[in-house]
């Protein structure tokens, strides 16, 4: 497979997907990126962006400007098809796979004899093989003989996207050897990490270890946290003296886990194994449990006034980004809001605006307030000190405030 002659299509321009396309269209492919929301078609047409990832905005305006990107509202002819949509949660904790489906659906008509098509979104076990394939093969096509199919799973870091899709090693999984080494040298040809060929299974099982293992650390974290307030000690102190055991790593805790990756893919696993992933479950009922433990102390802290200002610092669900999917933080706002038991002020300056809250800057919020919750240890609220708070409620779910 050669770079100028490769042409490319994304299905699902969203976090991962128009990365992806963008870094391959300044590569020298030529590609499509395909989405289903108009409104993301005709910015990424323009040359602009939709969310917020440093450098994203020159990348992009590079690659359609090189004539190598362009966004559409159709699936095109390709030589390699990559899935990039979401698999959010049901309400029951399941994974919800229709947009797997549809995005299948809508390229298979154009998959031909000697086309790749990678499957990205993170899965649960065997849906490359079990819902993907079966889909293709249904529609006529010879899938894993002159049609491959893998799975490679994104493994980047909201704002650091771009460099940790060149650099990171990636895992690619076939449904067999040659579907595997055709994906093997797609990925070879612009990542600079090393890419390791195994079976699909395999790798999508990779993508929901990877972050079930950080979820069940960040659990033990969180518990740790809740422990230390009840016994009267700083849960932060305590953590940093243990890890200067050698063989001791505890994370840091917070108000819960967000993200679409950690607050999500343990699911996945637990499932389709529900009585065997007994301790992964575990973890997510913690993790998920930390919010309603903010709100308690939250509530504890407003019985002192008779109506308070309470500032909320933070809404994404993670430092220096304006990524509010599965975001503890504005679920913690979200219910101090419908509960209604003070006046709430909302300080996120990653992003300009939000449906539900009037924003403020952080020095309104701070002087306002009598009782301030910091949700997210964003850069611009590292600055603060007990000392400036006066005689304000603290609240700092991240630690941070010296």
């Amino acid at each position: 497979m050669e770079i100028k002659n490769t042409s490319v299509c994304v299905v699902g321009l969203g976090y991962i997907g128009l990365p992806t396309a963008s870094l391959l269209g300044t590569r020298g492919f030529k590609v499509v990126g395909v989405d289903v929301r108009p409104e993301v078609v005709n910015t990424i047409n323009a040359g602009k962006i939709h969310i917020v990832e440093p450098d994203l905005d020159v990348l992009v305006k590079s690659a359609v400007g090189s004539g190598n990107l362009t966004a559409s509202l159709d699936v095109v002819p390709a030589d390699v098809f990559i899935i990039a949509v979401p698999t959010p949660l049901t309400g029951q904790q399941k994974p919800d796979l229709s947009f797997i489906k549809s995005a299948v659906e809508a390229i298979s008509p154009y998959v031909i004899a000697g086309n790749l098509v990678v499957l990205e979104s993170t899965s649960p076990v065997g849906t490359t093989e079990e819902i993907v394939a079966e889909m293709l093969v249904a529609a006529g096509h010879a899938v894993g003989i002159d049609v491959h199919l893998a799975y490679c799973p994104e493994r980047v870091l909201p704002g650091r996207i771009l460099i940790e899709l060149v650099h990171n090693d990636r895992v690619v999984g076939g449904i067999n050897d040659a579907s595997a080494e055709a994906a093997v040298q797609f990925y070879r040809l612009f990542v600079n990490g090393d890419v390791y060929g195994t079976s699909a299974k395999t790798a999508e099982m990779v993508k929901l270890v990877e972050n079930s293992y950080r979820d069940v650390n960040i659990a033990y974290a969180n518990e740790l946290s809740m422990i230390a307030e009840h016994e009267k000690i700083n849960a932060w102190e305590v953590i940093e003296l243990a890890n200067r055991h050698p063989r001791v790593n505890i994370l840091n805790p917070g108000p819960g886990v967000g993200g679409h990756c950690i607050a999500v893919d343990p699911w996945f696993l637990v499932s389709r194994n529900p009585g065997l992933a007994r301790l992964i479950s575990t973890a997510r009922l913690v993790n998920d449990e930390k919010p309603r433990w903010v709100l308690d102390q939250v509530r504890e802290r407003a019985e002192r006034f008779k109506r308070p200002t309470i500032a909320c610092l933070g809404l994404a669900f993670k430092a220096d980004v304006d990524d509010l999917r599965e975001s503890p933080a504005l679920d913690i706002v979200n219910t101090l809001v419908d509960e209604n038991i003070g006046d709430i002020l909302v300080c996120e300056p990653n992003l300009s605006a939000h449906p539900r809250f009037n924003l403020c800057i952080l020095e309104e919020a701070v002087a306002k307030a009598d009782i301030i919750v910091l949700l997210v240890d964003h850069k611009g609220f590292r600055h603060i000190t007990a000392a400036s708070l006066k005689d304000r409620v603290l609240i700092d779910t991240r630690g941070i405030v010296k």
